[in-house]
Formats: structure tokens, C-alpha cells, sequence
């Protein structure tokens, strides 16, 4: 039975880790543990008393509108994903909608959203090109942008009808290739939409198992990607030192910084299988280290998330958290659609058929 708490919290969860890590994303870890204290940042440095999210969160969002518009507008699921990625691609340049233009979805009128906050170069530069699959790339590029935004398949399309396993890791492979065509951007892709998918869908699963379970499956089916053996030894490795590693820096160090997408998602899955009972702790050594902070934290909090819930969130992660209500909005839209009321409601027509909608606090 599916749980709106796992939706929620892995959402929630992902905000929360980014918005922990973007503050010290570019900063050395001497500066890091002299200015934080040497367990790392374990509050959120605050911007006119918000926790700012960065792109990471800001493109999850757009990935999930970009699904749920999918069917409301009668497009493939690559083609809604990539139009969604366009509205995004707009906020961070402040190319405004003319007269006879409209958003994709709802998610454009909101204006806490038309902010740039630190968007990865990959990302931006896909924008003005055509969107790129794992067969015809756009690039080759292995950064983390694609891995980063892919957690609501794992939410969603489970729920939807005839829709196997292979189907959700297939999805969050090409949601990640539209704009990252190197497979260590897009096996970690796949990979994260399993993990979340059987935490939230399936019965029994830890993140260690949901890890193991991922990697097979990504094996398998990806079998033939030019980098699939390197990216299941630095998953095995990241599993490895999750269980014997003494020191969480050190075990980081031997994974990488998390400006790629496979070392992102490999720290990510250190720090929650470690730390797989206490979010807290999981996010904060996600973040406390050089490299890709906001990365690293927002995937380890969709991975805790999705498997203990919106109550194992502290509340210091969700007080003061920007644009909260509005990734609680996205998080009860994707527990909601089903494929079956939802087509006929007004409210959902505004939001993903016609972008009307105007945000939180209208009923639906």
C-alpha cells in the first residue's frame, strides 16, 4: 500500500539536503568544519531567514510536473520531461512568457521559482539545443545535473498501470540523458529511480537491499553502456565502506567529490546506507565534505525519505525551508495521479493541461 509520508518525505527530505549543502557547495572542508564545527554544518545557514534550494531542487520540481502533464496534454513522457525543463530553463533566464505563450505547467507561475540558483552548465547549454537520448546524445557528459532530478519516477510511475521495474529504471535513464548523454550520468539516473521506486512501491526494502537490488537491475539492463563495470565497482565500493568505513570523510574522499553523476550517487548511498535510521545524520555528512554539497545531500534525502517518511524529517529541516509548500503540492499531485479521477478535475486541468494554476492555497 502506498504511503503519502513517502512521497512526501522523499521530496521533502531531497529540499532539505540540498538546501544544507548549497551554502557550502564550492567551499573547502577546512572552511567548512572552522566555520560549522567539526561534524560539519548541521543547520541551515539562512538567506533573509530562508533556506534557499538550488537547481537540484528546482529541476526535481520540474521533473515531476513535467510527468504529470505527460497524459493531461497527451505527450510522451521524454517530450512533456523536456518541455517542463524548458519553463525551468526560462526562470533561470528570465525569458518571460509573451501574449500568446504558456507555461507547460503550473510550476512557471510561481514566482519564488524564477530565480537562478547556481545552474549546472550542462543543463543551461541543453536548453537551446534538441533533447538528447541515451542512443543520439547531446553530449557526453557524466555530471550530476541528470541523476540529481530524476527521484519522481521512482515516486510515480510505479503507480501507473502495466508499468514494471524496467520501465521506471528506463525512465530515469532518459529523463537524465535529455540533457546528459554520458552513461555515468544516466546509470545513476536509472539507479536512483529504482532505489526510490522499491522503497516507496515495494515491501521489506532497506537502503542497502534497495541499493543492491538497483545495481543488478541496472546491470542487467544496461549491460552494454561503455562504463557499466566502473560504475558498479564504485557502487560496490560505496556499499563496502557504508558497512566498515571508520571515518565518513575519509570513505567520501575514496568516492569522489559529486560533480559527477555516478560519485554523487555513490556517496549518496554511503551516507544512507550508514546512516540508514537517522536522516539527520545522513544529511549532514552527505554535505560536509568539498565537492558537489547540494548533490550529494539532496539524493541521500530522496533515498532516507522515501524509506522513513515525512515524520523522520527534523523539524529543523522543514522550519524556514523555501518553497515548501509548493514541493508538498508536487508530492501529493504524483500520490495522487493514478491515471483515474484526475483527468477530469478543473483544479488538475489548470495545473497540467492548461498552466493556469497559480500555486499553493487553491483548492483541489
Amino acid at each position: 500500500m502506498r504511503e503519502l509520508s513517502k512521497y512526501r518525505g522523499c521530496l521533502l527530505a531531497g529540499a532539505a539536503g540540498d538546501a544544507l549543502g548549497y551554502p557550502v557547495e564550492f567551499m573547502g572542508e577546512g572552511a567548512i568544519f572552522s566555520r560549522y564545527g567539526r561534524e560539519g554544518i548541521g543547520a541551515y545557514a539562512l538567506t533573509g531567514g530562508v533556506a534557499l534550494i538550488s537547481d537540484d531542487t528546482q529541476m526535481t520540481l520540474f521533473t515531476a510536473a513535467g510527468l504529470l502533464a505527460a497524459r493531461a496534454q497527451n505527450m510522451s513522457l521524454p517530450d512533456s520531461v523536456w518541455a517542463s525543463y524548458q519553463d525551468w530553463f526560462r526562470t533561470q533566464t528570465g525569458r518571460q512568457f509573451r501574449e500568446k505563450e504558456r507555461p507547460h505547467t503550473w510550476l512557471a507561475n510561481v514566482p519564488a521559482l524564477w530565480s537562478a540558483r547556481a545552474p549546472g552548465n550542462t543543463c543551461m547549454g541543453s536548453m537551446t539545443g534538441l533533447p538528447g537520448s541515451m542512443d543520439e546524445p547531446q553530449n557526453h557528459s557524466r555530471g550530476c545535473g541528470g541523476v540529481m532530478r530524476v527521484a519522481p519516477v521512482g515516486l510515480w510511475l510505479p503507480a501507473q498501470a502495466g508499468v514494471s521495474q524496467t520501465d521506471v529504471d528506463e525512465l530515469g535513464a532518459r529523463c537524465a540523458a535529455l540533457t546528459h548523454g554520458g552513461d555515468l550520468a544516466w546509470l545513476p539516473a536509472a539507479m536512483l529511480a529504482h532505489m526510490v521506486s522499491v522503497l516507496v512501491h515495494g515491501e521489506g526494502f532497506t537502503p542497502e537491499s534497495a541499493a543492491s537490488d538497483g545495481l543488478e537491475a541496472v546491470k542487467r539492463q544496461f549491460s552494454t553502456a561503455p562504463h557499466i563495470g566502473q560504475f558498479a565497482a564504485l557502487m560496490e565500493r560505496a556499499m563496502d565502506l557504508a558497512r566498515s568505513a571508520p571515518d565518513d570523510l575519509d570513505a567520501i574522499h575514496q568516492l569522489g567529490e559529486g560533480w559527477y553523476g555516478d560519485e554523487a550517487l555513490a556517496v549518496a548511498v554511503y551516507c544512507a546506507v550508514k546512516y540508514s535510521d537517522d536522516l539527520e545524520k545522513a544529511l549532514i555528512t552527505a554535505v560536509s565534505h568539498r565537492g558537489d554539497s547540494d548533490s550529494t545531500g539532496a539524493i541521500a534525502g530522496n533515498i532516507l525519505g522515501a524509506y522513513l517518511g515525512l515524520d523522520a524529517i527534523p523539524q529543523k529541516f522543514i522550519d524556514r525551508l523555501e518553497l515548501r509548500e509548493v514541493i508538498l503540492e508536487m508530492a501529493d499531485d504524483l500520490f495522487r495521479d493514478d491515471g483515474s479521477e484526475t483527468a477530469a478535475d478543473g483544479a488538475w486541468k489548470e495545473k497540467y493541461a492548461d498552466g493556469t494554476w497559480k500555486g499553493p492555497g487553491a483548492a483541489i
